[in-house]
């Protein structure tokens, strides 16, 4: 395992570079560093991101503007992708280290962050929302999973057919008023229906479960 002290001098080499004149271990901060004037570099070592370590950014930036946190250089991943928008999102930098060789790599720059809004995001959201009858997951996730629009659209095609049996999916989509019908019950997500000729779905075993298990939908 490495140890912290390990990126001290590689984090030091790296702003030295850039004119910093570098100390560690001053009062309560890892990492100083100052060029001439400027606010100072506020630097905090771990092996890892955790609360804590967001925590004590944080603390610094009521000293300087510019604090990063610094961890081991690892595998890109959605951890470190998402660690690092949360940096971003409260005004602290990243860098990481590998240490094998001494490269650091900036990641984010402190300073003030508004992500941009995603129209399609928002839109789907909506969708979501409006297609979702009633608020079936209120209380958390029912004992047989989260209910979604399309879940219930599935479970009127369902109730359809365990009353009318097999039928079209034209049928479905205008007595059921489920506008995808014939694409749902040809996907078949849950394993609720099976077709039995062309256009025709009846209902599984799974499917009359399924009805059974989310009744009170």
């Amino acid at each position: 395992m490495p140890k912290e002290s390990e990126l001290y001098p590689p984090i030091k080499a790296y702003l030295q570079r850039q004119g910093y004149q570098v100390k560690g271990e001053v009062g309560a901060a890892d990492v100083v560093a100052r060029r001439g004037d400027e606010d100072p570099v506020i630097v905090e070592l771990k092996l890892g991101f955790s609360l804590a370590l967001f925590h004590q950014g944080i603390d610094r930036l009521a000293i300087t503007d510019h604090v990063y946190l610094a961890i081991p250089a690892g595998r890109k991943s959605k951890a470190l992708q998402a660690n690092v928008k949360l940096a971003r999102r409260v005004g602290l930098g990243v860098m990481t280290v590998r240490l094998r060789d001494g490269h650091v790599e900036v990641l984010a720059d402190p300073g003030g962050y508004a992500p941009r809004k995603s129209k399609k995001k928002a839109a789907r959201l909506l969708r979501a929302f409006d297609r979702l009858q009633g608020d079936p997951n209120a209380g958390g996730a029912t004992r047989h999973g989260i209910v979604t629009g399309y879940r219930q659209d599935a479970l009127r095609c369902a109730r359809f057919l365990a009353v009318h049996g097999p039928s079209k999916g034209a049928k479905v989509k205008a007595w059921a008023e489920v506008p995808d019908a014939t694409r749902i019950m040809a996907a078949d997500h849950y394993g609720w229906f099976q077709r039995v000729s062309r256009g025709v779905y009846d209902l599984t075993d799974a499917g009359r479960q399924g009805i059974a298990d989310f009744g009170d939908v």
